[in-house]
């Protein structure tokens, strides 16, 4: 341990290896906050630790059975030719959750109809914080894998795990609380996770697609509709 506090190595890949976590996570503090928004207000910020929390146990647990983790990507079985491994069925079911998710809630905000219906268990904390916990398994697969492309030592992996999830907790209220103000930022929310699933669904059917295009992509729509608030804030004082 003392050797790689002296290892610039270590510390390089420390400090990449937390900022790719914590922008790997953004999409995570954004499903935490769409679903936290069905919460009464006083409970909202425990979903946010819960879940973040959630996700940092989650990726330690799979760091921590590496070679476990590394198996899922040998082929399971085959349809039409195509394998599929562990990875890839994972990734799949996300993408189709995230996708069915997505889709209900825009469908709820731009008809303005809510499943007051579906109460109890599902719908309160333990039911919110168990679905953020499913997300957070898929969310962390990918960001692992990643980490352990990028760091020789379980070590830096795990710290950098942490910091990241720190950082996230200091800021998923307040992000949180700025996508629920604005409804367009709202929706742009779940297009982004829409767009994610598709993105998991497309690389749980073997079909990769360059991350940074989508990326890219979600920066400059989250752009134009900062400037749009913007717009907007300044007719409304005119």
């Amino acid at each position: 341990m003392l050797e790689l506090l002296t290892n610039p190595d270590a510390w390089v890949a420390l400090l990449t290896l937390t900022a790719l976590e914590i922008v790997l996570g953004i999409d995570n503090i954004v499903f935490i906050a769409i679903l936290a928004s069905r919460l009464p207000v006083e409970q909202q910020p425990l979903a946010y630790r819960l879940g973040l929390l959630g996700a940092m146990f989650t990726r330690i647990a799979l760091l921590l059975t590496i070679n476990w983790v590394m198996r899922l990507t040998d082929p399971i079985f085959e349809v039409m030719e195509h394998p599929f491994s562990g990875r890839d069925l994972i990734l799949l079911g996300g993408g189709l959750f995230l996708i069915a998710k997505s889709t209900q809630e825009i469908y709820e905000k731009v008809e303005g109809e809510h499943q007051q219906d579906i109460k109890g268990w599902f719908s309160g904390l333990p039911g919110i914080v168990g679905q953020i916990m499913v997300l957070d398994i898929i969310f962390s697969l990918d960001s692992v894998i990643t980490a352990v492309g990028m760091a020789e030592h379980i070590e830096v992996m795990v710290t950098a795990v942490v910091i990241a999830i720190v950082v996230m907790l200091v800021f998923a209220t307040q992000i949180g609380d700025f996508i629920n103000k604005y409804p367009s930022m709202k929706i742009l929310a779940l297009s982004f996770l829409l767009l994610i699933g598709v993105l998991l669904t497309a690389e749980g059917l073997g079909q990769h697609i360059n991350k940074g295009y989508i990326y890219f992509a979600m920066a400059f729509a989250l752009l134009v509709e900062l400037l749009n608030i913007r717009f907007r804030a300044k007719q409304q004082a005119a």
